[in-house]
């Protein structure tokens, strides 16, 4: 007979984990102590579930890299003795945390699925239940051969299974409220989980998981629009301690033509500041040397995120500037795929 799978629950809060008091009415967390009393169905999973959860649990708006540190040092921690992780989280933040744990946590190869809710998991008509059940099946599932069938970092939501660094919230109040516009889903949940195995990752791997903490916040966006003012770049590019900037730009990588902005950048990059150009569009990608302004931008010095997502541009820079490399070894692993992040 087969072990029981052995899955952690990882609560860092959101709205999944919250219950409505019965006399204030109130919503508050939830204590995990009891999860298989308010979420019977999972005693039918017959796996052996455990828990940690974050000692004061947060919106996750409140989400910074020292929560993503304190998630990678859990993960690390039980790695050998857990199959699976589950990582409940709130969804304003959700692509964030999934890009930057699959940066961290190098040699992944094992299920670390990130999923939450639109509704309290205590709500009568709650999506919770539904994608914390689902979250816990794709983290025990297996392929032909004994192995986990997901080994990298997903994020589930209602019926799909996206790759975390690929994926984006798209909807406030959907339930199907992620999209991955760049890349398919990694299993579509229907009577069946149906998993699309041409598209998970299967990288070789280097050694054990090697958990690489150091994020470097020393980044910002410059989103760019019609009539934005020369002084107010200015301002933005020289704010004190920057090291890196993505560059939200327009369709296939262009931004205004005027020589005060190539100025402005030229001379952002010849301080010694990485600027990634990846677009604002929320299909297709960079490609610098399909218009003029592309490629002026190119010539500047300016890298290609290509179809990176904002959220997997932001944190793979901070993580890349966190290791503490020399900056031409940023600019080549930022155009290189570290963990499926991106189509070069």
């Amino acid at each position: 007979m087969k072990a029981r799978k052995k899955i952690l629950i990882i609560y860092t809060g959101g709205t999944i984990g919250m219950i409505e008091n019965p006399e204030s009415h109130a919503l508050e967390p939830f204590d995990f102590d009891h999860l298989i009393d308010n979420v019977p169905k999972i005693r039918m999973l017959d796996y052996e579930i455990s828990n940690f959860q974050f000692s004061k649990p947060i919106d996750s708006s409140a989400m910074n890299p020292s929560h993503w540190a304190e998630i990678a040092a859990v993960i690390e921690k039980n790695y050998d003795n857990i199959d699976g992780f589950v990582v409940l989280h709130g969804t304003d933040t959700m692509a964030y945390t999934a890009s930057a744990l699959s940066f961290m946590l190098e040699n992944l190869d094992k299920p670390v699925i990130v999923t939450g809710s639109q509704l309290p998991i205590g709500e009568v008509r709650t999506d919770g239940e539904e994608n914390l059940i689902t979250a816990l099946q794709i983290a025990a599932a297996e392929d032909e051969n004994g192995r986990p069938m997901v080994r990298e970092v997903a994020i589930l939501f209602e019926n799909y299974l996206w790759r975390g660094n690929r994926s984006t919230k798209y909807s406030a109040d959907n339930f199907n409220a992620f999209k991955s516009n760049n890349y398919p889903e990694l299993a579509r949940i229907g009577l069946d989980i149906n998993f699309k195995k041409q598209y998970l990752l299967r990288t070789e791997k280097k050694g054990s998981l090697n958990v690489k903490y150091d994020m470097d916040t020393n980044v910002l966006f410059l989103n760019i629009f019609p009539g934005i003012r020369k002084d107010l770049v200015s301002y933005i590019l020289n704010a004190p301690g920057i090291k890196g900037v993505v560059l939200k730009s327009f369709g296939a990588g262009n931004a205004p033509n005027e020589s005060w902005f190539l100025d402005t950048i030229r001379d952002t990059i010849n301080r010694g500041i990485i600027v990634v150009n990846i677009t604002q569009c929320t299909n297709g990608c960079v490609m610098p040397m399909r218009y003029m302004t592309g490629k002026e931008l190119s010539d500047a010095g300016c890298i290609s995120g290509y179809d990176l997502t904002s959220e997997a541009a932001i944190t793979k820079l901070m993580h890349l500037l966190g290791q503490g490399l020399p900056t031409e070894e940023v600019k080549r692993l930022m155009t290189t795929s570290l963990c499926g992040e991106m189509t070069i």
